[in-house]
Formats: structure tokens, C-alpha cells, sequence
């Protein structure tokens, strides 16, 4: 009986030799959430010192495919591993050597769609390797969705990193994994869009959503500080008297899932889905029954506003 092939997810993982590739891959599929049994096909096209788990390729349904050679990436050898493993999803461990312009010209088969491109860096040699071979190291990083650096020490200038990486590509995600098994964004408050050494930080609507997710990850930072911007005070039964939900509505993903997006205000605004409003508040770090630190408003002042421009923050 003849099966129908279904669109394949494509992963790639980008990155010098030994800057945690397959570690990466490894943990991927020990990740129930993501891993889910599919069958999935493993190109790897540089051996590092870090060789893959047979064990955990048998147990995730996984094929491994090495190619040692640039001259193996071809469309041929491309669409006859397809047709042999016919995957429903595709993890490729691509050689920083060859240059993610040089995979770009290479036609990949037809139901294989990428999902997502990853570059991994070896923080303890980020620095040397950009003052040597900058243009090697970097290239990837101008396509990657995700700049994942490993191996961080808290004295490691992830900040002046961080804007390095968006000097090169202002759209990728950069995630810093410490040694100590925590993890950061190395955000700091110079590579925010707005002043945070303003009296009053002023949030215009094409930052919300930065704010927004800033906010979430680091209430410390604007404990204490006063913010103004424009949004609404949304009802919500679950408020007490005396407080208000003010924010904005927000497209998480696409336009069938619309949020309201705010905080927990104390003030006087009464609620209103029609109404927008200049809002200036004092920010208060506050922590929640689950032991989570979150930021809530206590109200200053506000003014009547014109409507946003656009009607939906996003994240993009």
C-alpha cells in the first residue's frame, strides 16, 4: 500500500565545531514536549567530539545521516534520503564551514518546510573567535531565529554581546544558558527602546510590546519607576473595587487569538472597551500567590487619548 509523505518540519542547527550542536539536538529530543515519537531524520554534516546517543535515536524514532563532505549536499542526495526515511520531521546539524549561503542554494525536497534556524556559541570563545574570524563565525547568525550562547559566567558581557547579535540580525531571539543551569535574555537598560533614566518613561505604542515582555521577565527593573503610555481599562470581574485592568489588546500569533494585554492597575479609571486613555503610572513589584514576581500599576494620572493607530500590539 502506498503512504502519503506528510510535510516534514525542518530544524537547523548552525555553529563552529564543538559550540554544543549535538548537545542541543540531544535535548531536544529528550524533550517530550517536542520530541512526540515523530519520525524523524538527523543530517549531521560535521563530527565533533560529542557523538550522538543510539539509544536515544532508537527510543525518539530517529535515522541518523552523516555527510563528511560539502560536495555530499546536493538536491539528489537530498531527495533520495527522503524518499529512503521519509521523515516527518528533519533536524540538520549543518557545517558553519560551508556557509548558510551555500545551503540556501541547494533546493531542499518538496515537503520539507523550515521551521526553524538555530546558531549555538561557545561563550568562553565568542570574543576571540570574533576579533579572528568574524565573517565565519557570524554568518549563520544573520539567518538564525535563535543565537543560543552556552557556557555563560554572570561576568560575561552578555549585554554588549546581545547588541553585537542584533547589530547583525534586529529580528533573532539571543538566549544565554549559564553554566549553573539557569538561563537569560542579557537584556539590560541601554538596549531597551525607551529611557529608563527618564523621570517619566515614556512608552509609545511600537514599543508596547517590548515593554510588555520586558515587564513580565523583569518587574525589578521598573520597580519604583514611572511609566506613560496609551491603553484602556478593561473590566474584569476577578479585580477588586478600586483597581482596574489597564493594557491594550494584543495578536499573539495570528488574528484568531486576541488577548487582552495589561496589568493590574489601583486608580479611579473606570473600565471601557470603547475608550482609550494617556495613562501615567507609578510601577510597584509585587508577589503573587504562586510565589512569580509581577508588576502592577498604581494610577498617577491619566487623560482621554486618540485611538492607536494600529489596533492589535504584536510581538514580532
Amino acid at each position: 500500500m502506498k503512504t502519503t509523505q506528510k510535510i516534514a518540519g525542518v530544524y537547523i542547527v548552525t555553529g563552529f565545531i564543538e559550540s554544543g550542536k549535538t548537545t542541543l539536538i540531544h535535548s531536544m529530543l529528550e524533550d517530550k514536549g517536542f520530541s512526540r515519537g515523530e519520525k524523524t531524520l538527523i543530517i549531521s554534516c560535521e563530527e565533533g567530539i560529542e557523538e550522538y546517543d543510539e539509544a536515544l535515536l532508537k527510543d525518539n524514532n530517529c535515522t541518523l545521516v552523516t555527510m563528511d563532505d560539502k560536495d555530499q549536499w546536493t538536491e539528489e542526495s537530498l531527495r533520495r534520503i527522503d524518499a529512503q526515511v521519509q521523515p516527518e520531521r528533519v533536524i540538520i546539524e549543518y557545517n558553519n564551514m560551508w556557509t548558510i549561503d551555500y545551503m540556501g542554494k541547494v533546493e531542499m525536497p518538496a515537503l520539507w518546510r523550515v521551521v526553524q534556524v538555530i546558531t549555538t556559541v561557545d561563550a568562553t570563545t565568542f570574543d576571540n573567535y570574533m576579533a579572528n574570524v568574524r565573517t565565519i563565525l557570524t554568518d549563520p547568525m544573520k539567518e538564525a531565529d535563535l543565537v543560543l550562547f552556552n557556557r555563560c559566567t554572570e561576568s560575561m558581557p552578555k549585554s554588549q554581546w546581545r547588541r553585537a547579535i542584533r547589530a547583525l540580525n534586529p529580528n533573532t531571539n539571543i538566549l544565554f544558558e549559564n553554566k549553573d543551569g539557569t538561563s537569560e535574555d542579557g537584556i539590560a537598560d541601554e538596549d531597551l527602546p525607551y529611557d529608563m533614566k527618564a523621570e517619566i518613561i515614556d512608552i509609545s505604542d511600537d514599543q508596547m510590546g517590548i515593554f510588555y515582555i520586558d515587564s513580565l521577565d523583569h518587574p525589578d527593573r521598573y520597580d519604583g519607576k514611572t511609566v506613560r503610555f496609551v491603553g484602556q481599562p478593561f473590566p474584569d470581574k476577578a479585580i477588586p473595587e478600586g483597581y482596574y485592568y489597564f493594557g491594550r489588546l494584543a495578536m499573539t500569533c495570528c488574528a484568531n487569538d486576541i488577548q487582552q494585554m495589561g496589568w493590574v492597575t489601583q486608580g479611579n479609571l473606570k473600565p471601557s472597551t470603547r475608550h482609550f486613555y494617556r495613562l501615567t503610572a507609578k510601577c510597584h513589584k509585587m508577589t503573587g500567590g504562586d510565589g512569580q514576581a509581577i508588576l502592577t500599576f498604581s494610577e498617577v494620572s491619566y487623560e482621554p487619548a486618540a485611538r492607536p493607530r494600529e489596533k492589535y500590539i504584536t510581538f514580532n
